[in-house]
């Protein structure tokens, strides 16, 4: 089925129920009492919820009605775990829910297949960033968690990089209002002769930066480092990196 049609899974989008949400906060508080008809019927009238979570993932290529089901898997999820004594709306919470079971599936099958130990360490590697976070008060270095691991860096980092969700060549990286760069635009051959005009003009724009910044973006534009990878080689969070790189390409972006 196509993103224009009404017709997703077998089921007529147009015809779906909408609840209120009083309606809502009643059949959860009788689906906690185990009432099943409640909960079929709090599941069709949340599918427009669905619906616009996987609208985000359309231009990647998925079929629709396979994200439509492993979405439902989500809103199901939602349903079973929501805690009535939270002051939150269902939606908000089901909507995160949704969200990480459609990339989970993304990652899942993704194409350029991971081999399950890699993953593993992956995962890992996240619930103890997120420990540490905890601890610390600040985001975690490579050393710190692959330290708290037992593990080499270097294979924290390629097991990190494993999971981070591919990119489209075709997808838009800047855009001033005029012809907007692709990153299929800065991908250039080894060979091209321009890559080394484009060197010399990255070294004159990055004359006025600190050397951190001028060393960060040697090892992510010349070098053609990851963040992860410079995270590491500096000893700094990746989202210091990142937060360091667009403050750099701000400033050389106001000075020309």
């Amino acid at each position: 089925m196509k993103y224009n049609k009404v017709e997703i899974c077998g089921i007529n989008t147009s015809k779906l129920p909408v609840l209120t949400e009083q309606e809502k906060d009643e059949l959860l508080k009788k689906v906690k009492k185990g009432d099943k008809q409640a909960r079929e019927a709090l599941i069709n009238g949340n599918l427009r919820l669905v619906l616009s979570v996987i609208q985000r993932f359309v231009n990647r290529g998925e079929n629709l009605d396979d994200l439509f089901q492993v979405g439902c898997i989500g809103l199901i999820k939602s349903i079973d775990n929501f805690d009535l004594s939270q002051n939150v709306r269902f939606s908000t919470y089901a909507v995160p829910m949704i969200i990480g079971e459609i990339r989970r599936y993304l990652r899942d099958n993704n194409s350029v297949r991971v081999s399950r130990s890699i993953k593993d360490t992956a995962y890992r590697a996240m619930q103890v960033k997120e420990y540490l976070t905890n601890k610390l008060h600040r985001e975690p270095t490579i050393e710190e968690i692959s330290k708290e691991l037992l593990m080499d860096p270097g294979q924290v980092v390629m097991a990190l990089e494993s999971i981070v969700e591919p990119v489209s060549l075709y997808e838009p990286v800047y855009s001033d209002g005029g012809d907007t760069i692709y990153i299929l635009d800065q991908v250039g051959d080894n060979n091209d002769d321009q890559n080394w005009l484009g060197e010399i003009a990255l070294k004159e724009a990055i004359v006025n930066l600190s050397e951190r910044e001028k060393k960060i973006l040697r090892l992510r534009f010349l070098k053609g480092k990851t963040q992860m990878e410079v995270s590491n080689e500096i000893g700094i969070s990746q989202a210091q990196v990142s937060r360091l790189e667009k403050g750099a390409l701000d400033k050389i972006k106001n000075l020309n």
